[in-house]
């Protein structure tokens, strides 16, 4: 049993990874009906960056704010960075061609993906980058006779914040009204008032930062960013986002978490040499049994 919680704690921290990896991918999906290849590589920019400022801003940033505050602004800025990559890779690679139809913006979005991939090894090399260990202290507790470290406590922490005041933004505000009607019929909601480049402006912003985010989570929690990752984690996020049911923003954030206990759950108990086939596996049985997810695409009612 002890082994059973602390692979389901594993399986949390991973997942929230990924729920904020697919939260990107749902959400443009549902606005534009557009599947973004290049989400996976903004993610692993959003690493980099990170890693830049812990590595070479380590002694200011720490010296002023402390390791916790040195933390936050580096998921701050990536935030903010990613977010503004995200707004430009849309105005220049998919807003100029969104008349020609969804195969094009496919195409883009590959292009995009390979570019922003080769850009990274040329800025930061070829090799692994190795994010600094004193960012987080290396502290072990036992609850229970379950281990869990102050690191994994405090991604935990900052996962659920962000996804719940996702949440509440898309399900409980007027704004998020306005988004989940482009989700559901675009043209309707561009008739009753409502500025489609807005929304168009809002996803491309908050999907690209919260992956970035999820970026330097990632690089604090494996101490070690590759300028491929991106592709890896991409996909993943991507079956989570199936999982859940695509276009649906709560979706995500479930598939996302099952998703990474079901990865942790298969390493432990059948082996860890399998476990990125267990995702795949699990794409394909809810492409044939449930294919529009466990929580249902959101689809408008033609009446």
């Amino acid at each position: 049993m002890r082994i059973f919680l602390e692979q389901m704690l594993n399986g949390l921290t991973i997942g929230s990874f990924y729920a904020l990896i697919a939260l990107g991918y749902s959400m443009v999906y549902g606005v534009m009906k557009l599947i973004n290849f290049a989400h996976g590589d903004l993610f692993t920019l959003g690493s980099y960056l990170g890693f830049t400022l812990l590595v070479w801003g380590n002694a200011y940033v720490t010296s002023h704010v402390g390791l916790a505050g040195g933390m936050i602004a580096a998921m701050l800025i990536a935030a903010i960075g990613i977010g503004t990559a995200g707004i430009i890779v849309e105005r220049i690679a998919y807003r100029p061609i969104y008349p020609a139809g969804r195969l094009p913006a496919v195409v883009s979005a590959l292009g995009v993906s390979i570019f922003l991939e080769n850009i990274i090894m040329v800025l930061w090399g070829p090799r692994y980058q190795a994010y600094p260990v004193n960012v987080v202290p290396t502290l072990r507790f036992e609850i229970g006779g379950i281990h869990i470290t102050l690191l994994q406590i405090v991604i935990l922490i900052f996962s659920f914040i962000l996804l719940a005041i996702l949440y509440y933004i898309v399900q409980k505000t007027t704004f998020g009204a306005a988004i989940r009607a482009s989700a559901l019929d675009r043209d309707t909601a561009a008739l009753m008032g409502i500025n489609i480049n807005t929304i168009i402006f809002f996803v491309f912003a908050l999907g690209p930062a919260l992956g970035g985010t999820a970026g330097v989570m990632v690089g604090m929690y494996y101490r070690q960013i590759s300028f491929t990752m991106g592709w890896n984690y991409g996909l993943k996020a991507f079956t989570a986002t199936i999982l859940g049911g695509i276009g649906n923003i709560p979706g995500a954030m479930v598939g996302g978490l099952l998703l990474g206990i079901f990865e942790m759950l298969g390493s432990a108990y059948i082996s860890t040499a399998y476990k990125d086939v267990f995702v795949f596996l699990i794409l394909i049985l809810v492409l044939i049994f449930r294919p529009r997810g466990l929580l249902g695409e959101k689809v408008a009612e033609k009446v």
